[in-house]
C-alpha cells in the first residue's frame, strides 16, 4: 500500500505493515523534549508511582523559555527540574548557557534523525519535520505517560502536499512563503493534518530555512510537517550523529487529501507581514501604509539562526537602530551566538543600536526580555502575534521576515529592506 511520510513513520513505530487516516495507532516513540515545563510534567509523573522513566536516553529536557531566570518562582521551577533530571539519570539535559531554544538544540546537537517519532511540550514542536521526523506537540500529562511507558496514541493524519516551484525574488524568504500559505488557508487550513512541502524552491532551502516552514506551519493547524529528506539534510546531519540516517521518502503514487502548487517567482512578489492578531492575517508589506514601530525583535525558533543574523547584520551594517525604535536580537543557541559573534554579525549589530539577549524564547512568549507596554507596536521574526502575546492587551505586534524586521528598526517603521539596501545582496540565502 502506497503511504505519505507520515503514514510510513506511525506504520513503523506501531509495528504495522501500512496504515491509512483516521486509524488509531500506538506508536513507540523515539526521542521526547521538554522544556521549562517538565516540571508540570515530573509532577503527573510522579503521581502515575513509577520509579523510573522508561529510557533516560531517549529524553531531553533544555532550559529555554525563561532564562536565565526571571523570578524567585522559576528559579524553583529550574531547581526542581535539575533534582529530577540528576535523579533519574537523564543525561540529555540544556542547562542556562549551554543550549538555547529547544527547537534548534534537538537538531544542532543529533537528537534528531529521519523516520523517528519525536514528541514534545511545546507546539512548535513540528520544527523538527525538516529532518524527517514525525514530530509533534502534546500536554505535559501526555508527556507523563511517554515518560512511563514510551508509547502513545495517534489518529493517522490526512496529508496536504504544498509544491513549490520557481525562485524567491530579491529579498524574499521562506518567512514570506509559509506566512503566504498560512494566509491562504487559513488557521485551520490544516487542522490534524501532515504537511508535505516539496518542489525545487523547497530543495534549494538551506535546512535552516526548511525549519521555518515546518515551525509555522502548526499555525495553520498541521499536525505534523515535513520538508524533504535529501542529500542538504543529510550532508547537515552527518557530522552531528554516529547513528544511521535513513533516506525515507513518500511513495510516489501515496494518497494525499489535496496538493496546492505555487509558483514562488509569480506568487511571491513582496515581503509578506502577518498583522495583528493573528498569524493568518497576512498582507503584503506594500498594503500595511505607514506603521511607526516601537519595537523590533529578532530571534526565536523560527527566525533565530545564524543566516537569520546575517541578513539582519547587512542590513544594518554601517547604520543605526532609529531612534523611536528599539531593536532586540536573541540567538536561537549559544552555538550560534558564539558563531555569529566569531563572524562578527553581532559587532554590527550591536554597534547599529541593538540589543543581544542571551538565547532563549524571551519576549516571544511574553515573560521577559523585551515586554511591550500598552500602546507599542512590535515587528517580530517570532512565531505568534496573538492579543498579548508579547505584552500588554493593547499592544500590536507584526510578524515578518528578518530581512524586514531589521529594516524596520533602521527607518522605525515598516520597511522594506530594498528602502534601506539599494544595492541588491548577491546571493541572499534562503
Amino acid at each position: 500500500m502506497p503511504m505519505t511520510l507520515a503514514e510510513k513513520i506511525l506504520a513503523r513505530a506501531s509495528g504495522r505493515h501500512s496504515v491509512s487516516p483516521d486509524q488509531v495507532v500506538v506508536a513507540r516513540v523515539d526521542l521526547a523534549m521538554s522544556h521549562e515545563n517538565a516540571d508540570l510534567v515530573r509532577k503527573s509523573f510522579l503521581q502515575v508511582g513509577v520509579p523510573r522513566v522508561w529510557d533516560p536516553s531517549k529524553i531531553v529536557i533544555i532550559f529555554d523559555h525563561r532564562v536565565p531566570a526571571e523570578s524567585e518562582k522559576t528559579a524553583t521551577t529550574h531547581k526542581a527540574i535539575r533534582e529530577f533530571v540528576a535523579a533519574q539519570g537523564i543525561r540529555n539535559f540544556y542547562d542556562v548557557g549551554r543550549g538555547g531554544i529547544c527547537h534548534q538544540v534537538l537538531p544542532e546537537n543529533g537528537h534528531v534523525r529521519p523516520g523517528m517519532v519525536l514528541v514534545g511540550t511545546d507546539s512548535h514542536t513540528t520544527t523538527h519535520g525538516a529532518f524527517g521526523a514525525f514530530a509533534t506537540g502534546i500536554g505535559a500529562t501526555e508527556m507523563a505517560g511517554v515518560w512511563t511507558e514510551g508509547e502513545l496514541w495517534f489518529k493517522v493524519p490526512s496529508t496536504l502536499r504544498i509544491a513549490v516551484e520557481g525562485e524567491f525574488r530579491p529579498w524574499i524568504s521562506a518567512k514570506d512563503l509559509i506566512l503566504r500559505i498560512i494566509g491562504m488557508l487559513g488557521a485551520a487550513g490544516a487542522d490534524y493534518r501532515a504537511v508535505e512541502f516539496d518542489g525545487s524552491a523547497i530543495r534549494r532551502m538551506t535546512v535552516a530555512s526548511r525549519m521555518v516552514l515546518c515551525n509555522l506551519a502548526m499555525e495553520m493547524g498541521a499536525k505534523v510537517a515535513f520538508t524533504p529528506v535529501d542529500e542538504v539534510l543529510l550532508d547537515y546531519l552527518r557530522p552531528r550523529t554516529a547513528e544511521a540516517l535513513e533516506p525515507i521518502a513518500p511513495d510516489p503514487d501515496a494518497v494525499y487529501e489535496s496538493t496546492i502548487e505555487l509558483d514562488a517567482s509569480e506568487d511571491l512578489w513582496e515581503p509578506q507581514v502577518a498583522c495583528p492578531h493573528s498569524v493568518d492575517h497576512v498582507k503584503p508589506l506594500s498594503a500595511l501604509g505607514d506603521v511607526p514601530v516601537d519595537q523590533a525583535v529578532l530571534g526565536s525558533c523560527t527566525n533565530g539562526r545564524l543566516e537569520d543574523l546575517e541578513i539582519a547584520a547587512m542590513v544594518l551594517a554601517g547604520r543605526a537602530v532609529h531612534p523611536r525604535t528599539r531593536l532586540v536580537v536573541i540567538p536561537a543557541s549559544q552555538r550560534i551566538y558564539r558563531d555569529a559573534m566569531r563572524l562578527g554579525y553581532l559587532e554590527t549589530l550591536a554597534a547599529a543600536g541593538a540589543m543581544i539577549a542571551p538565547p532563549g524564547c524571551g519576549p516571544c512568549v511574553g515573560v521577559h526580555q523585551g515586554i511591550l507596554a500598552s500602546g507599542e507596536t512590535c515587528v517580530s521574526s517570532t512565531n505568534r502575534n496573538f492579543l498579548g502575546r508579547m505584552g500588554s492587551k493593547d499592544s500590536l505586534v507584526y510578524l515578518a521576515s528578518p530581512a524586514v524586521v531589521a529594516a524596520s528598526a533602521v527607518a522605525g517603521r515598516l520597511a522594506h529592506p530594498a528602502s534601506i539596501v539599494k544595492e541588491i545582496p548577491c546571493p541572499v540565502e534562503v
